[in-house]
């Protein structure tokens, strides 16, 4: 089984995890770990960003994100809207500063951090425009929003309506730098710097072809038609790690995921 650090050094126990609902993703669940290293690496990829900074994650969820963050960052503030997200973050990471709040009214005040993550969240809001507003108005000018999110081209193809029950509007490269941007004549915008996409390494590639063309697609059949799982599958998701993902410019519209380095005007 391959789990999350806990913050003392242990793999957390049962009490420890947060219930799986379908809209997060939580560690230190073996069906899950795919997902979950698939999230983590942007977190990994980013520490060097946030080193020495005043961070916001907005939409912490389980609070493994903000806490990997906290190792380098000056500080770092979660807000979620989700009680019992927040409430298991302050329990099991004790060091993060956490807030319940609505995400297009965070309780932060003006210019008073220096970066802020929105990882895998930006898809389930019904107001985007509302929430980029917000970033604006909480970053230091010259701030940073780093924002990922699933590439709608791959997650959800040839349609305009999501698969994910969770996901309000999905959003492919151009859409979403179309977001951040906004109108190039405002001052409230951003610059977007980087576009990059999440891609599977050599060996997720091998194991797509192990299973059938996609072992994504192998998890997602056998979870609707609620069948158990081949060991071979269990253990083959199980044993996926950060290191299996690539982060690239180039060909994002063939990534997995969009991961998006915006800085504020």
């Amino acid at each position: 089984m391959s789990q999350s650090p806990h913050p003392d050094g242990d793999a957390p126990d049962e009490a420890d995890t947060l219930a799986l609902t379908g809209e997060r993703t939580v560690p230190g669940i073996p069906e899950e770990n795919y997902w979950f290293r698939r999230h983590e690496v942007a977190y990994e990829y980013i520490t060097g960003l946030v080193a020495d900074r005043d961070v916001l994650e907005a939409g912490s969820g389980e609070g493994y994100g903000a806490d990997l963050l906290s190792r380098g960052a000056r500080s770092v503030v979660c807000v979620d809207y989700d009680e019992s997200a927040v409430e298991h973050t302050r329990a099991r990471y004790p060091r993060l500063t956490v807030h319940r709040g609505n995400l297009i009214d965070l309780p932060l005040p003006d210019s008073s951090v220096d970066v802020i993550v929105n990882f895998q969240v930006i898809e389930h809001l019904w107001d985007q425009p509302a929430f980029v507003a917000e970033c604006h108005r909480v970053l230091r000018p010259g701030g940073q929003l780093l924002m990922s999110t699933p590439n709608r081209i791959t997650f959800t193809p040839n349609s305009d309506i999501p698969i994910n029950p969770f996901h309000t509007r999905e959003l492919n490269a151009m859409e979403l730098t179309d977001l951040l941007v906004g109108d190039a004549d405002q001052a409230l915008g951003f610059d977007v710097e980087h576009m990059l996409g999440v891609h599977h390494g050599p060996r997720l590639l091998e194991l797509d072809a192990k299973w059938d063309g996609s072992i994504i697609d192998a998890q997602i059949q056998r979870a609707l038609a609620d069948e158990p799982w081949p060991a071979a599958l269990a253990a083959d998701v199980a044993a996926v790690t950060t290191a299996d993902f690539d982060i690239r410019p180039g060909d994002v519209d063939a990534s997995l995921d969009l991961l998006a380095i915006a800085t504020r005007r």
